[in-house]
């Protein structure tokens, strides 16, 4: 019971990392995530298949492309809101 009501708070629940590779991929370039992660699987000839194996392999990595991606799914919100103004 207590690891359903974690999971219903966690807002990557149901999201694979393959996807929010491929969505921060989509939103700012191989380059772009380069610059925002300072990552080489995202520098040296990247894709997204290299790029997953490296973030499953190393916890740290794949936290901080997680984190990303909620940054960048908040701000895509916001400038949706203030569009909407």
């Amino acid at each position: 019971m207590e690891q359903t009501s974690n999971q219903r708070n966690n807002p990557l629940h149901g999201i694979t990392l393959k996807v929010i590779v491929t969505e921060l991929q989509e939103y700012y370039g191989w380059q772009g995530l380069a610059e925002k992660t300072r990552m080489n699987c995202f520098k040296s000839n990247p894709s997204i298949k290299s790029s997953l194996t490296f973030l499953r392999k190393t916890p740290w990595a794949r936290d901080k492309v997680e984190q990303l991606y909620l940054f960048t799914q908040r701000e895509i919100m916001r400038n949706r809101k203030a569009k909407n103004r």
